[in-house]
């Protein structure tokens, strides 16, 4: 009695599943399609639909087909906070960053992105100022609450220590980004911001300029004594001792560009060149300079940092180092989304190089 009842419910539904699955059909729903909607219509169990998602080997090859060609058909793409919960890991990988230029956070999370399309993992940013006692609490509560798979840390935050300690003590993986090497090799993408202020240090003296002037970032920043030593070593190597009157501490900002500049050309003698660690300042130098009546590169040679659009679109356009910040985010989340145990030997690098355009040239006899 049993059988005879069972066998025709199994020939039914297995008919049913079959005819609702076809991916020629056109199916419709009322509102955003679920992952329960996927199961029931192409006859499978929300766990199967799971495996598929997750691109199990369990899966019947004709099973996975139909249940793709279903889910493209309906626009469906998994919740990455629901899958967490359902496999007990998260699938978002987090980005800390404290208050740096906006392209420069556009170009990183970009990068980031290239490395997780198609691989089921989101981005989530975090801001923070990491000028405050607390944010290393806050930093820890949104890793905790988000359930992060992993966090990229770029600079301020990634120079942080005690940040760093912090990730660890609750289980979290990290890349940091920095200009030198900080941690062990699998947490680190260094950017070798040293190397690249001695080759603007260089390109400035072999064009013939003698008297210089320097715009930092903040002192608290790690790329502003690697860029700004960097430089310094450069002109030292070429027998030139830059004065620490003809250097200014900046914010990174174009108003603190300005200001720098300001100070600067109001030396005697007036630098012919101007190294500034960012973009940013670098505009804020063309403002100053165009205030005084001096020309660029005529009067006054000018160099950035970042080859960020700013420096193309500017006029002249600026000469700079380009710093690959795609790439950079690019490999951070490549690096969480590996195995730990394929990690590197050695950090992962970026090499920044010189870009010459137009706010170079040599100085006037």
């Amino acid at each position: 009695m049993t059988d005879t009842t069972s066998r025709p419910r199994r020939r039914v539904r297995t008919t049913t599943a079959s005819a609702t699955a076809a991916p020629s059909d056109p199916v419709t729903l009322a509102g955003k399609a679920t992952i329960n909607d996927i199961a029931r219509l192409t006859g499978v169990s929300k766990k199967t639909v799971s495996r598929v998602i997750n691109d199990s080997p369990l899966v019947h090859p004709e099973t996975r087909e139909k249940v793709l060609a279903l889910m493209k058909q309906l626009g469906y793409s998994p919740d990455p906070q629901a899958r967490g919960l359902a496999f007990r890991r998260s699938f978002l990988i987090g980005l800390v960053y404290d208050n740096p230029t906006a392209q420069f956070i556009v170009n990183m999370q970009y990068g980031a992105l290239d490395a997780l399309r198609d691989s089921g993992y989101e981005l989530v940013v975090h801001p923070c100022d990491s000028s405050k006692e607390d944010y290393i609490d806050g930093v820890r509560r949104f890793a905790q609450q988000q359930k992060l798979h992993g966090v990229i840390l770029i600079p301020r935050v990634s120079e942080d220590e005690q940040l760093a300690t912090a990730l660890r003590e609750i289980g979290v993986r990290y890349v940091r980004i920095a200009s030198i090497p900080l941690d062990q090799a699998s947490n680190m993408v260094v950017t070798h911001d040293r190397r690249a202020g001695t080759e603007a240090a260089n390109y400035l003296e072999s064009l013939g300029h003698r008297t210089l002037g320097l715009i930092t970032g903040p002192r608290r920043y790690r790329s502003t004594i690697e860029r700004g030593g960097g430089f310094l070593a450069g002109l030292a190597e070429r027998g030139i001792e830059l004065p620490p009157d003809y250097m200014f501490e900046g914010g990174y900002t174009f108003e603190s560009g300005v200001a720098g500049a300001e100070y600067l050309l109001a030396k005697s003698p007036r630098p012919t060149a101007i190294f500034a660690c960012n973009d940013e300042m670098a505009a804020g130098v063309y403002k100053a300079a165009m205030r005084r009546g001096l020309s660029i590169p005529g009067d006054l040679s000018v160099v950035g940092y970042d080859d960020s659009p700013l420096a193309s679109q500017l006029w002249p356009a600026l000469t700079t180092i380009h710093s690959p910040i795609r790439d950079l985010g690019r490999q951070a989340a490549q690096m969480l989304l590996a195995n730990e145990a394929a990690a590197p030997a050695v950090p992962r690098t970026v090499t920044p190089q010189l870009v010459v355009r137009d706010s170079s040239q040599r100085p006037k006899a």
